[in-house]
Protein backbone atom coordinates (compact mmCIF):
# COMPACT_ATOMS: atom_id res chain seq x y z
CA UNK A 1 0.00 0.00 0.00
CA UNK A 2 2.74 2.08 0.86
CA UNK A 3 4.79 2.13 -2.37
CA UNK A 4 1.24 2.35 -4.51
CA UNK A 5 0.86 5.20 -2.59
CA UNK A 6 3.87 6.60 -3.58
CA UNK A 7 3.94 5.73 -6.92
CA UNK A 8 0.35 7.32 -6.55
CA UNK A 9 1.34 11.06 -5.58
CA UNK A 10 4.80 11.24 -8.23
CA UNK A 11 1.87 10.22 -10.96
CA UNK A 12 -0.53 12.85 -9.77
CA UNK A 13 1.63 15.59 -9.06
CA UNK A 14 3.13 15.36 -12.72
CA UNK A 15 -0.03 15.02 -14.23
CA UNK A 16 -0.95 18.00 -12.37
CA UNK A 17 2.38 20.08 -13.50
CA UNK A 18 1.30 18.27 -17.33
CA UNK A 19 -1.78 20.10 -17.25
CA UNK A 20 -0.35 23.66 -16.42
CA UNK A 21 2.54 23.76 -17.77
CA UNK A 22 2.12 21.80 -21.48
CA UNK A 23 -0.17 22.95 -24.80
CA UNK A 24 -0.92 20.16 -27.24
CA UNK A 25 -0.20 21.39 -30.70
CA UNK A 26 -3.10 21.00 -33.13
CA UNK A 27 -2.48 18.00 -35.28
CA UNK A 28 -3.13 19.35 -38.48
CA UNK A 29 -0.33 22.22 -37.89
CA UNK A 30 2.53 19.51 -36.83
CA UNK A 31 3.84 18.73 -40.59
CA UNK A 32 4.82 15.29 -41.41
CA UNK A 33 8.77 14.73 -40.56
CA UNK A 34 9.69 12.98 -44.09
CA UNK A 35 9.46 16.45 -45.26
CA UNK A 36 12.89 17.37 -45.66
CA UNK A 37 12.63 20.77 -46.85
CA UNK A 38 10.06 21.79 -44.04
CA UNK A 39 10.76 22.72 -40.52
CA UNK A 40 9.26 20.40 -37.57
CA UNK A 41 6.57 21.87 -35.65
CA UNK A 42 7.28 21.07 -31.73
CA UNK A 43 4.15 18.57 -30.87
CA UNK A 44 3.45 20.62 -27.53
CA UNK A 45 4.44 24.06 -26.13
CA UNK A 46 5.71 24.82 -22.90
CA UNK A 47 5.14 27.57 -20.31
CA UNK A 48 8.46 28.26 -18.33
CA UNK A 49 7.09 31.04 -16.49
CA UNK A 50 4.43 28.63 -14.23
CA UNK A 51 7.00 26.21 -14.05
CA UNK A 52 9.53 28.31 -12.34
CA UNK A 53 6.80 29.48 -10.07
CA UNK A 54 6.92 26.21 -8.48
CA UNK A 55 11.03 25.53 -9.01
CA UNK A 56 13.79 27.77 -10.53
CA UNK A 57 15.84 25.00 -10.95
CA UNK A 58 13.92 24.75 -14.22
CA UNK A 59 16.00 24.09 -17.13
CA UNK A 60 13.89 22.05 -19.55
CA UNK A 61 10.83 19.42 -20.69
CA UNK A 62 11.22 16.33 -22.54
CA UNK A 63 9.06 14.75 -24.83
CA UNK A 64 9.69 11.36 -26.14
CA UNK A 65 7.41 10.95 -29.55
CA UNK A 66 7.34 7.32 -29.49
CA UNK A 67 6.24 6.44 -25.53
CA UNK A 68 2.90 7.94 -24.41
CA UNK A 69 3.40 9.95 -21.47
CA UNK A 70 7.14 10.47 -21.42
CA UNK A 71 6.84 14.38 -21.16
CA UNK A 72 8.24 15.89 -17.60
CA UNK A 73 10.16 18.77 -16.62
CA UNK A 74 14.07 18.46 -15.95
CA UNK A 75 15.93 20.56 -13.84
CA UNK A 76 19.82 20.83 -12.70
CA UNK A 77 20.49 20.62 -8.90
CA UNK A 78 23.62 21.23 -6.94
CA UNK A 79 24.79 17.89 -7.60
CA UNK A 80 23.44 13.73 -8.94
CA UNK A 81 21.85 13.33 -5.89
CA UNK A 82 19.71 16.01 -5.03
CA UNK A 83 16.53 15.48 -7.26
CA UNK A 84 17.20 11.55 -7.08
CA UNK A 85 13.74 11.09 -4.60
CA UNK A 86 12.51 14.74 -5.14
CA UNK A 87 10.19 15.63 -7.09
CA UNK A 88 9.74 18.75 -9.04
CA UNK A 89 7.58 20.27 -6.39
CA UNK A 90 10.15 19.60 -3.45
CA UNK A 91 8.35 16.76 -1.95
CA UNK A 92 10.13 13.19 -1.35
CA UNK A 93 9.01 10.36 -3.73
CA UNK A 94 10.74 7.64 -5.53
CA UNK A 95 9.71 8.90 -8.88
CA UNK A 96 11.85 11.81 -8.18
CA UNK A 97 12.93 14.05 -11.04
CA UNK A 98 14.16 14.25 -14.72
CA UNK A 99 17.74 16.01 -14.25
CA UNK A 100 20.66 16.22 -16.44
CA UNK A 101 24.53 15.89 -14.86
CA UNK A 102 25.35 18.73 -12.72
CA UNK A 103 28.49 19.23 -14.70
CA UNK A 104 26.74 19.66 -17.94
CA UNK A 105 25.56 22.99 -19.41
CA UNK A 106 22.13 23.77 -18.75
CA UNK A 107 21.12 25.20 -21.87
CA UNK A 108 22.56 21.62 -23.60
CA UNK A 109 25.25 22.91 -25.31
CA UNK A 110 27.60 20.54 -24.50
CA UNK A 111 29.00 17.70 -26.92
CA UNK A 112 27.60 14.80 -24.59
CA UNK A 113 24.29 16.09 -22.36
CA UNK A 114 23.68 13.38 -19.52
CA UNK A 115 20.09 13.30 -18.87
CA UNK A 116 18.67 11.16 -15.58
CA UNK A 117 14.92 9.66 -15.15
CA UNK A 118 14.25 6.74 -12.68
CA UNK A 119 12.98 3.31 -14.11
CA UNK A 120 9.41 3.21 -12.44
CA UNK A 121 7.37 -0.16 -12.11
CA UNK A 122 4.54 1.48 -13.50
CA UNK A 123 6.05 3.06 -16.88
CA UNK A 124 6.16 6.59 -15.45
CA UNK A 125 9.17 8.70 -15.67
CA UNK A 126 11.65 6.75 -18.17
CA UNK A 127 10.16 3.49 -17.03
CA UNK A 128 9.19 2.65 -20.73
CA UNK A 129 12.34 3.86 -22.69
CA UNK A 130 13.54 0.10 -22.52
CA UNK A 131 10.66 -0.17 -25.38
CA UNK A 132 12.86 0.70 -28.22
CA UNK A 133 15.35 -2.01 -27.48
CA UNK A 134 11.95 -4.99 -26.98
CA UNK A 135 11.24 -4.61 -30.91
CA UNK A 136 11.45 -2.17 -34.01
CA UNK A 137 7.90 -0.99 -32.84
CA UNK A 138 8.94 2.21 -30.88
CA UNK A 139 11.54 3.21 -32.82
CA UNK A 140 9.77 3.19 -36.39
CA UNK A 141 6.59 4.96 -34.56
CA UNK A 142 9.30 7.59 -34.13
CA UNK A 143 12.96 8.10 -33.45
CA UNK A 144 12.59 11.41 -32.31
CA UNK A 145 12.01 12.83 -28.97
CA UNK A 146 12.37 16.54 -28.26
CA UNK A 147 14.06 18.85 -25.67
CA UNK A 148 12.18 22.20 -24.91
CA UNK A 149 14.15 25.04 -23.46
CA UNK A 150 12.98 28.43 -21.94
CA UNK A 151 15.13 29.89 -24.88
CA UNK A 152 15.36 26.93 -27.99
CA UNK A 153 13.39 24.04 -28.66
CA UNK A 154 15.70 21.11 -30.04
CA UNK A 155 14.27 17.99 -31.96
CA UNK A 156 16.87 15.02 -31.17
CA UNK A 157 17.30 11.70 -33.58
CA UNK A 158 17.45 8.53 -31.98
CA UNK A 159 20.75 7.06 -33.10
CA UNK A 160 21.19 4.19 -30.54
CA UNK A 161 19.83 2.12 -27.06
CA UNK A 162 21.47 -0.64 -25.36
CA UNK A 163 22.64 -1.87 -21.88
CA UNK A 164 25.74 -0.61 -20.62
CA UNK A 165 27.88 -0.52 -17.59
CA UNK A 166 27.34 1.80 -14.73
CA UNK A 167 31.27 3.17 -15.46
CA UNK A 168 31.36 2.73 -19.23
CA UNK A 169 32.29 5.31 -21.62
CA UNK A 170 28.90 6.07 -22.68
CA UNK A 171 29.08 8.16 -19.80
CA UNK A 172 32.27 10.57 -21.26
CA UNK A 173 31.84 14.24 -20.57
CA UNK A 174 34.34 15.71 -23.67
CA UNK A 175 35.38 19.06 -22.94
CA UNK A 176 34.63 20.29 -26.48
CA UNK A 177 34.13 18.93 -30.06
CA UNK A 178 36.97 17.02 -31.76
CA UNK A 179 38.09 14.06 -33.11
CA UNK A 180 37.87 11.70 -29.86
CA UNK A 181 33.67 13.05 -29.71
CA UNK A 182 32.86 11.67 -33.51
CA UNK A 183 34.93 8.51 -32.59
CA UNK A 184 32.74 8.47 -29.57
CA UNK A 185 29.59 8.73 -31.91
CA UNK A 186 30.29 5.77 -34.06
CA UNK A 187 30.88 3.57 -31.25
CA UNK A 188 27.67 3.86 -29.48
CA UNK A 189 25.58 3.78 -32.64
CA UNK A 190 27.74 0.41 -32.46
CA UNK A 191 26.18 -0.70 -29.58
CA UNK A 192 22.38 -0.02 -30.59
CA UNK A 193 19.51 -3.09 -30.19
CA UNK A 194 17.65 -1.27 -32.89
CA UNK A 195 19.36 -0.92 -36.20
CA UNK A 196 19.23 3.60 -36.55
CA UNK A 197 19.94 5.50 -39.36
CA UNK A 198 22.18 8.11 -38.12
CA UNK A 199 23.60 9.25 -40.68
CA UNK A 200 27.17 11.30 -41.25
CA UNK A 201 28.20 12.26 -37.67
CA UNK A 202 30.49 15.40 -36.98
CA UNK A 203 32.04 17.48 -34.81
CA UNK A 204 29.63 19.74 -34.72
CA UNK A 205 26.81 17.06 -33.54
CA UNK A 206 25.45 17.26 -29.87
CA UNK A 207 24.27 14.53 -28.15
CA UNK A 208 21.74 13.68 -25.44
CA UNK A 209 21.74 10.85 -23.26
CA UNK A 210 19.03 9.20 -21.58
CA UNK A 211 20.03 7.41 -18.72
CA UNK A 212 17.92 5.08 -16.61
CA UNK A 213 18.17 2.05 -14.16
CA UNK A 214 17.87 -1.66 -15.51
CA UNK A 215 17.20 -3.20 -11.81
CA UNK A 216 20.69 -4.43 -11.78
CA UNK A 217 23.15 -1.94 -10.29
CA UNK A 218 25.74 -2.51 -12.28
CA UNK A 219 23.96 -1.89 -15.99
CA UNK A 220 22.04 0.97 -17.28
CA UNK A 221 19.96 1.68 -20.22
CA UNK A 222 20.53 4.03 -22.31
CA UNK A 223 18.13 6.00 -25.43
CA UNK A 224 20.99 8.25 -26.77
CA UNK A 225 19.70 11.42 -29.62
CA UNK A 226 21.19 13.64 -32.29
CA UNK A 227 20.25 17.23 -32.00
CA UNK A 228 18.51 17.55 -35.85
CA UNK A 229 16.70 20.84 -35.30
CA UNK A 230 16.67 23.81 -33.94
CA UNK A 231 13.72 26.16 -33.46
CA UNK A 232 12.93 29.35 -32.44
CA UNK A 233 10.51 29.50 -28.82
CA UNK A 234 7.10 31.15 -29.67
CA UNK A 235 6.77 33.84 -27.41
CA UNK A 236 3.08 34.32 -26.31
CA UNK A 237 2.90 37.81 -28.40
CA UNK A 238 4.32 35.73 -31.15
CA UNK A 239 2.77 33.81 -34.03
CA UNK A 240 1.17 30.40 -33.25
CA UNK A 241 3.66 28.57 -35.31
CA UNK A 242 7.34 27.79 -34.81
CA UNK A 243 10.40 28.81 -37.01
CA UNK A 244 13.73 27.98 -36.97
CA UNK A 245 16.81 27.00 -38.42
CA UNK A 246 19.09 23.56 -37.93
Amino acid sequence: YHIYTEYKKGTDEYNSISEMAVTERDPDQVEEIDQPDEQPVAPVSIDFESLRSINEDVIGWIYVEALDGVSYPVVKGTDNDQYLHMTYEKNYNFAGTIFIDYENKADFSDCNTLVYGHNMKNGTMFGQLKNFSKDDSAYNKSKYFWIFTPEKTYRYEIISAYTTAVNSDTYTLFKGPGQEFVDYMNKIVSYSDVKTTPGELGVDDKIVTLSTCTGNESTRYVVQGKRVDTLDVVKKSDSTKQTGDN
